[in-house]
């Protein structure tokens, strides 16, 4: 029984450290890198971890992650959204950096690429839950009051954030991408369900207290 649950926990940080490492470098061989320069090329890569880290994210909050505690999940949720915000930030000032028309024509949603929209948007959610997570305390956000406004955004985050890449044909091979979006829209998915599922257990908890 012990070697199970060992070759299951093995097998879960395996599969999560492949659906991440897999795609980045599959796409650190492409050869569309040889005309790139180093600032593109980092910021390229800085939007891949960041896809990458938004998988993370509903795993830690669902508690999917074995050798994870709530608290430590929590708390490396916390952390990971931070790096998240980071990783987007260097994406978006390295592609600034190569490129300021075409980073203006995307953030004024005037450019005729068809994933810059979807990009920018997931982009401003991730600032905007960032910056209230940083705030939640001196603003007295109450955890049903910052539920009710952090996985509204997390949805447009994580469909933002996929649609933007797979409308990309970058750097990035098709079959590893599509693995990694999946993965990432599954895991969200699965998290919502469970939350709605435990959030209907709770009231239903409280109303037989009542009673």
């Amino acid at each position: 029984m012990k070697g199970w649950r060992l070759a299951r926990v093995t097998l879960i940080w395996v599969a999560l450290a492949a659906a991440i490492v897999v795609p980045v470098a599959i796409a650190a061989g492409s050869e569309q890198l040889a005309w790139r320069g180093p600032v593109y090329i980092l910021a390229g890569f800085a939007g891949i971890i960041a896809l990458g880290l938004v998988l993370v994210q509903p795993l830690l909050i669902g508690g999917y992650l074995p050798g994870l505690s709530a608290y430590r999940g929590r708390r490396a949720h916390h952390w990971i959204g931070g790096a998240l915000a980071v990783a987007v930030v260097i994406h978006v000032a390295g592609l600034w950096i190569t490129s300021p028309p075409d980073m203006i024509d995307a953030l004024t949603f005037s450019s005729p690429t068809p994933f810059s929209p979807f990009g920018v948007i997931a982009m401003w959610a991730i600032f905007t839950v960032a910056l209230l997570a940083a705030l939640r305390r001196r603003l007295g956000l109450r955890l049903r009051t910052w539920r009710m406004v952090h996985i509204p955004l997390a949805i447009v985050i994580v469909a933002g954030s996929v649609i933007h890449c797979l409308l990309i044909e970058g750097t990035m091979e098709t079959i590893s991408k599509v693995v990694l979006c999946a993965a990432v829209l599954a895991a969200t998915v699965k998290v919502m369900a469970d939350l709605k599922v435990w959030r209907k257990r709770t009231l239903r908890g409280s109303e037989a207290k009542q009673n």
